[in-house]
């Protein structure tokens, strides 16, 4: 399609935005286009907030608590926690205007390394082990009633992992609105059996079902490694709670619609993980809740039969729609850091026909598969957890040193300077507990990992070897013809 076609099927560009905010300055006709609303980006946080965790394993906080009180307090501390930590993203998002989450951020307050080091570890452990987990999770619950007398072979869940996410993939390459359509819709799927278990547990409630929470404190097992420990396994319930920087280029009124999607979506969650928690502990003592394998199975098991089927449907439900969010937004990531001439070139092309960044998407997929053929879950979250909470501190960080080095930028929301100054001493809190309280090889393997990508950037980013470069021209052109896709740089204003 020609330059002039481009133009006249998208319109000319459009002018800037007043305001001194960093913004993206790519030319309309091949910027990414803004199509999401407030109630797709509400839907975006819940929908990528709730996922399989609250239903399969909240007895993770138990066991690090010991008792159902300081259990349901830690749930609370955890939504709060990630609240405060979307606010301070929200100012962020609103003065660099930029998608990509940490990635701008980063590179605005600190310079290109800490931004590479970011990008370097999000591209290949952080996003893609999420997606994986994600999508091992649904294999494991979707193929579990096929293998009821014994566990799935793992041959049958990995494959079946590896198709959602090629079919997460595909819907996400195809069109942004066809993944804000899937995203809401599956939102809607998983409140419904989220709203199920609350109102039960109301109703449990109110015929006297309270015998389990007399003496809620007693036996708790408090310390500074099992709160840290605790907060650990709620936070990763939690995680998703930044995912609407990754898309702010295409968030309609982003000064707007950014931080009433995360007043509105967080709050929101949090009462559901609270309400949740407090109808499992209806039906379940805490010792049953500790043995049992998926928390809302059993729960749907006692109290909604010969409708407890239901559960397990909608379950995968909310799997499938976390992991159609976390594919949404990292592909905004990859697309971002290539554009900033940290990843292949390639990767930072944009589909013509459909204007989503298929390269990116396409990229993020393959390495979640990579993960899943010889990770399991459990390994896959401690690489997870821990990288990430480096990088929600050094972010918030950087919001607190803009306040004095970038004085100059438009700031619509501002949020009091305590707020990131807390965020970023749990953060360090978070990455340091699991290390003292149960040192494990796997974190020292992780830091050595992010640490490799300084070679990287010397050596390609730095002294700009191009021969990564020339040896994916080949695939460029192929990528080129087959999927319309085209550099952002390539239509001039």
């Amino acid at each position: 399609m020609s330059k002039e076609g481009l133009r006249k099927r998208k319109g000319e560009v459009n002018g800037q935005e007043d305001g001194s905010s960093i913004q993206s300055h790519e030319p309309q006709t091949t910027q990414l286009q803004k199509q999401v609303g407030l109630i797709s980006g509400i839907c975006m946080i819940v929908g990528t907030i709730i996922g399989s965790g609250i239903f399969v394993s909240p007895k993770s906080v138990l066991a690090n608590t010991g008792a159902v009180g300081p259990c349901l307090i830690t749930w609370a501390a955890c939504g709060i926690l990630a609240t405060l930590g979307a606010l301070c993203f929200a100012e962020l998002g609103t003065m660099i205007t930029k998608s990509g989450g940490e990635y701008p951020y980063l590179m605005e307050a600190f310079g290109p390394i800490p931004a590479f080091l970011f990008s370097w570890a999000s591209l290949l452990v952080i996003k893609p082990s999420s997606f994986a987990i994600i999508c091992l999770s649904f294999a494991e619950y979707a193929s579990a009633p096929f293998f009821s007398d014994c566990d799935p072979p793992q041959v049958v869940t990995k494959c079946l992992a590896a198709a959602v996410i090629v079919i997460i993939t595909i819907v996400n390459s195809l069109s942004v609105k066809l993944g804000s359509y899937l995203q809401n819709f599956l939102t809607a799927a998983k409140m419904i059996i989220v709203t199920i278990i609350i109102v039960s547990g109301i109703v449990l409630l109110a015929q006297g079902r309270t015998e389990n929470f007399e003496s809620s404190f007693k036996d708790s097992t408090i310390s500074v490694s099992s709160i840290g420990l605790a907060f650990y396994n709620g936070l990763w319930a939690y995680d998703g709670w930044n995912q609407l920087n990754y898309i702010t280029e295409e968030l309609k009124n982003p000064y707007r619609n950014l931080p009433l999607a995360i007043i509105i979506g967080i709050p929101l969650v949090t009462v559901c993980y609270v309400l949740m928690n407090i109808s499992y502990f209806t039906v379940m003592t805490s010792t049953e809740l500790l043995q049992s394998q998926a928390v809302a199975v059993t729960f749907g098991d006692r109290v909604l039969y010969p409708a407890s089927w239901i559960v397990p449907l909608f379950v995968a439900f909310s799997t499938i729609g976390a992991a159609n969010g976390t594919c949404f937004t990292a592909g905004r990531l990859v697309y971002v850091a290539a554009r900033e001439g940290h990843m292949l070139k390639v990767l930072s092309y944009i589909s013509v026909k459909h204007l989503t960044p298929a390269p990116a998407i396409m990229f993020y997929g393959v390495v979640a598969i990579i993960y899943i053929i010889p990770g399991d879950i459990d390994t896959l979250i401690n690489y997870f957890s821990f990288a990430v909470w480096i990088f929600y501190g050094l972010t918030v960080f950087a919001l607190i040193v803009m306040r004095f080095t970038r004085k100059e930028l438009r700031r619509p929301i501002r949020v009091p300077i305590i707020i990131p100054v807390i965020v970023t001493l749990v953060a360090i809190l978070l990455v340091l507990a699991p290390i003292i309280s149960a040192p494990e090889l796997a974190y020292l393997y992780c830091v050595l990992f992010i640490l490799s990508g300084l070679i990287v950037y010397v050596l390609f980013v730095h002294f700009k070897f191009n021969w990564p470069q020339k040896i994916s021209k080949p695939i460029t052109m192929h990528l080129q013809m087959l999927l319309e896709v085209v550099p952002a740089e390539e239509v001039t204003e």
